[in-house]
């Protein structure tokens, strides 16, 4: 293991308890009907009845402390929650960047009334959020944004364009990057703020962005000089960077990015010996080794340790798994289709493959960031 990740950590009884409790409670809502297990449920199981009900187990909020109304409880046990949810092929999509992203965001670098305002509701199921990061032709270089921030009496005008944004079409609110000050060639990361837009105000256009199948998970999101007052800026101005990158640090590090297959690779296991026995157990040490990474960076996340380069390791490898499950499925299942239910998961599987290792920054980027903790460049 190298000096990039955290040790590892050690399992309790309290959380195998939890473990269990959240195994029985997805087990009762399939058997209900409530949901049918299936592939990157994160992304694309948006169902707003199944976040709540999480909500009044307690499951949402869980480490946003309880002043805020949430549960203070621990990144470890968030990190069980979370990834039993994702094993299970749970639809989480709705609050899944309100919970993940953006309450962890505001505990760190938002006002009191921020708090005040958005981390209860977050809690109760009831704020669903996105990210405003990515722009038309900028590819994963966030510092050559070009969403425009002007100051005005009482506040900020935004005018620009984010691309590839997750579930906006359902989202309330959405933290937006924008250049507050003129770009410097010499000190491209300098002049960028984050600020809160509330999605229903005047100047804001959702676009949709179809994938292959036509489901429709990502979204252009246009401003054309939306207001923003100054009590929705994020932070402070012109530290957007410093903010960001702490951000991301809980988008890629999560059990989501090596579970959006997982139901895939589970349903392999359990299918009648295709001679490639092998191979799929290859795959199961592959997700349990990336298990205990991202439980590892839960565990620092917890004590507040910079994970910025542990988190890039984890999704790196992690997708890099999800899409080699959909190959290894899709492969299995050409010649001879047997189960329908195995073939149109290895389907849907391949058919979201190619996102895998672009959201949350591409694998390139990303091996240029370990690559620079690692002295190589």
């Amino acid at each position: 293991m190298t000096s990039l990740l955290p040790p590892p950590v050690a399992d309790t009884p309290e959380l195998r308890t939890l473990r269990r409790d959240v195994r029985t409670f997805v087990a009762g809502q399939v058997a209900a009907g409530a949901f049918t297990p299936d592939v990157d449920t994160w992304l694309n199981g948006f169902d707003p009845a199944f976040s709540r009900a999480l909500a009044e187990q307690g499951w949402l909020g869980m480490t946003i402390p309880t002043e805020y109304g949430g549960h203070g409880r621990t990144f470890l046990e968030r990190f069980v929650v979370t990834e039993e949810l994702l094993a299970a092929g749970a639809p989480v999509a709705a609050h899944w960047i309100a919970d993940r992203q953006a309450a962890p965001s505001l505990l760190k670098f938002g006002t009191e009334e921020q708090k005040q305002r958005f981390l209860p509701r977050i809690t109760r199921g009831e704020l669903f959020w996105a990210i405003g990061m990515s722009e038309p032709d900028s590819g994963s270089d966030l510092a050559s944004v070009r969403t425009r921030a002007v100051q005005v009496d009482g506040g900020w005008r935004l005018t620009g364009t984010k691309v590839w944004t997750s579930g906006a079409h359902h989202a309330h609110a959405f933290f937006a990057l924008a250049r507050s000050a003129p770009l410097d060639p010499a000190h491209r990361h300098d002049g960028l703020s984050q600020f809160i837009v509330m999605l229903d105000s005047p100047g804001v256009e959702i676009r949709p962005i179809h994938s292959m199948n036509g489901a429709h998970h990502f979204n252009e999101v246009h401003f054309e000089d939306v207001f923003v007052p100054d009590d929705l800026v994020m932070g402070e101005i012109g530290q957007g960077w410093h903010q960001v990158t702490s951000e991301l640090s809980y988008e890629r590090s999560g059990p989501e990015r090596f579970l959006s297959s997982y139901q895939l690779l589970a349903a392999l296991v359990d299918a009648p010996s295709t001679g490639a026995d092998q191979q799929i157990g290859q795959y199961v040490a592959r997700t349990a080794a990336l298990h205990e990474m991202s439980n590892s960076v839960a565990s620092a996340l917890e004590h507040h340790h910079d994970v910025s380069s542990a988190a890039a390791v984890v999704k790196v490898l992690g997708t890099a798994l999800e899409g080699d499950v959909a190959d290894l499925g899709d492969v299995l299942t050409e010649d001879d289709p047997g189960d329908p239910q195995l073939r149109a998961l290895v389907t849907r599987a391949v058919m979201h493959r190619p996102g895998f290792t672009l959201r949350g920054g591409t694998s390139e980027v990303l091996r240029g960031v370990i690559a620079r903790e690692l002295g190589l460049r």
